[in-house]
């Protein structure tokens, strides 16, 4: 660790204006994961929105496959049927790829959980004195 990291400023980030309504929630979400685990802070806003936008972005072209299928055929010059894959195929596992190096970088997965920092948890218990 960096001894001389600066710190962060504890609280929750406002979404980016540009999200969508479900990206938002997805921002929520993943804002409410990290402060459980003690990694929030207004400076993850950007991040989470870009992450938020790539599992938004995973969920739909996810939709168009289950509705539309992998491939889809097309009739070539010659007239016969030619399989093509579905271009959300590759677009999904772009955004797969985007939103798994996303989430490493927010301490989100169990392997990357042990590579973020916490911060500590208040043990102070207002109520311990009454008895």
């Amino acid at each position: 660790m960096n001894p001389n990291e600066p710190e962060a400023e504890v609280g929750t980030p406002q979404p980016a204006d540009w999200l969508s309504e479900r990206a938002t929630v997805i921002f929520f979400e993943t804002c409410a994961s990290m402060e459980r685990m003690g990694t929030l802070s207004l400076e993850w806003g950007n991040v989470i929105a870009d992450y938020a936008s790539c599992v938004e972005e995973v969920e739909i072209t996810t939709g168009i496959i289950e509705d539309l299928g992998r491939t889809y055929t097309t009739t070539t010059q010659t007239g016969d049927t030619m399989f093509r894959p579905r271009p959300e195929v590759a677009m999904r596992s772009d955004a797969m790829k985007r939103a798994q190096s996303l989430r490493a970088e927010l301490g989100l997965g169990p392997a990357a959980k042990s590579r973020v920092s916490a911060s500590k948890r208040n043990e102070d218990n207002p109520f311990k004195a009454l008895g």
